[in-house]
Formats: structure tokens, sequence, C-alpha cells
């Protein structure tokens, strides 16, 4: 049988298939140089200028890969894609051969022939890995357990959006050291900012992760006080006490008490912004008051995940006679 791109010439079939395909796995997996070009073409979506103006994935389709449940990221990359001039198909894990024993590896080969980029969100990043190296068209992380790049790259988007140039910045987490709190390590060493982490000594990201991040000159600062990390911050950063993956418990509660993000915490940095990825467990890990409160950005940053996911989609499928 002829390829997919021998079947159904694109606008950008030739870059599709001339090059090995651009990948977004992971903020860590890519310089600052490439992440700035995301960002750019993200901004210029949301100013309708561009790749909104230009419409170039008409004729492209991108599968979207469910094994955990979504609203942002489902809905901002469906209509990212319809924007862009693009197709989607949505798949779970209840309606995939994937859930029924067939390897990642044939799943990638097969989608590969029917679409022109593939987006998983899943538990394990080494399924994530094995689908992009039997992939020939890019595959973007919509999350795993260990990291979720796409809302690194809203955050980013939105923080730049409200305070300017994030280098030189001080962003405080306050949690539990989960898969988005590592992406914002990841970032930290990308973008130049400081990032203080305020967890229980447990729930810390791996120290493996730390050491890389100050390898790569990243400033990591670690603290059981979250009082000691918003001091003087310029965002507040926190997410939900029990992931997907987590089983819920009364002790992780007990130990995630003294992190929840409340009017007295933010009293330390008056200038920060709040920012969450949501959805938001009301009353546990934040208040209604610091959700709600003037500080917060969280409409913003839940919109921009549209924004920032437009630009990962243009960069991807970006052809090969526009790249920088």
């Amino acid at each position: 049988m002829a390829p997919r791109s021998a079947l159904r010439p694109s606008p950008l079939a030739t870059s599709a298939t001339a090059a090995a395909p651009r990948h977004f796995l992971d903020v860590s997996a890519l310089d600052r140089g490439t992440l700035r070009r995301i960002l750019e073409l993200g901004t210029a979506f949301k100013r309708g200028e561009g790749p909104a103006a230009t419409r170039p994935l008409v004729g492209r389709t991108l599968a979207l890969i469910f094994e955990k449940p979504s609203t942002r990221t489902r809905v901002s990359f469906e209509v990212a894609m319809r924007r862009l001039g693009g197709d989607v198909v949505v798949l779970s894990a209840k309606e995939m051969q994937l859930g029924r024993g067939e390897t990642v590896a044939d799943t990638a080969r097969v989608l590969s022939r029917y679409v022109d980029a593939i987006m998983l969100r899943t538990d394990s990043a080494a399924k994530l890995t094995e689908l992009a190296a039997a992939a020939t068209v890019p595959v973007i992380n919509g999350l795993t357990d260990q990291s979720h790049p796409c809302q690194i790259m809203a955050d980013v988007m939105t923080f730049e959006e409200h305070k300017g140039p994030i280098a030189g910045r001080v962003v405080a987490w306050c949690g539990d050291g989960n898969n988005v709190a590592r992406s914002w390590i990841h970032a930290a060493a990308r973008f130049g900012f400081t990032l203080r982490l305020a967890t229980p000594e447990s729930l810390r990201p791996p120290a493996e992760l730390i050491a890389w991040a100050r390898n790569e000159g990243a400033t990591i600062e670690l603290t059981e006080d979250p009082v000691a990390a918003v001091r003087g911050a310029d965002a507040v950063v926190t997410d939900a006490w029990v992931s997907m993956s987590d089983a819920p418990g009364t002790s992780r509660h007990n130990l995630l008490r003294p992190y929840q993000v409340n009017e007295a915490l933010m009293s330390h940095a008056p200038n920060a912004i709040f920012l969450h990825c949501l959805p938001a467990h009301r009353g546990e890990e934040v208040t209604d008051g610091v959700l709600d409160g003037a500080q917060s950005v969280v409409l913003d940053e839940a919109e921009n995940r549209l924004h920032a996911q437009a630009g990962v989609l243009a960069w991807c499928l970006e052809p090969l006679s526009a790249r920088p």
C-alpha cells in the first residue's frame, strides 16, 4: 500500500515526509529558542495574525487520544486545530484496540497513515515515548503522570501577558510536587526564572530532576515553608492535592493542609499573580477568596491553553520553507 501522503496530498505533505517529525514531548526536550518560537506562534494566533490568518493546517487531521479525562485539553486542542484550518478525530481508550492489547508502536504506525499529528493524554511517560519513537508524524504530550508541558506553555504566556518577561523573575509553587510542578522545573531551566518549591519533603519532585535543572543553570529553591516560598514572588502557583493517578487519602490531605493558598498566604506576595491549571478543588488547595480574587488570572490561563497549543500545532506542522 502506498504511504498516506501519496494517497492524500496536502499543503504540508512535502514537509511531513521530507524531515523527521517535530514532536512536542516535554519542555525539557526543546531549547529556549524553539520554545520562544512556539509562544510567538501562539501569541500571533491569539491576535488573529500569522497562523490564525493563513489557516496553514487546511487538509490536516489531528488525532486526540484520551486515556484520562479532560475538559480543557480536549476543547482547546479541538478548537485550535479547527481555527488553523484542520480537522480532529477524538479517540478514547475504550474505543481503541490499544485498550485491548494492540501495542503502542503498532497504533503509532497505523495512525501515522491516517492523520498528520497525534496528541496523547495518558498515565505513562514511557507510553508517550514509545508512541513518538514509532510514529512518522508529530506526537504531542497532552499530559502524563510525569509532566504537563502544554499547560506550562500556557502558564508562561499568561505570566508574560500580566508581568512582562519571565526571565529573572520568581515563581512560587505550593503543594504537591506533581506532574505540573515537574514541568515548572523544566520551564525554570529553559526560561531562566527562579522557582521556589514549597512541598512536604515526602512529596517533593525527584532529586534527580532537581539536579538536572540545576545542572542546566536553573535556580531551584526547596523549602517546607510556604510563606518563605511566596514572599515577594511574582507568581504563586498550586494544583489539586490529589491528581488523577493518586489514591485519595486523609494522610495526603493532612500533609498538604499547611500549603493551602489562601488570603493569608497571598498577603506575603501582594504583587503576585495566582495561577492554577484547573480544575480546582475549592476549599482544599485554594480558597474561593484567592481563586476568585483580584490576583487570580486562572481564566486567562485557561484561555491561553487554546493559544499556546495553537502555537504547538503550528510549530509541529510548520512547512520546511517556513522554518527558521
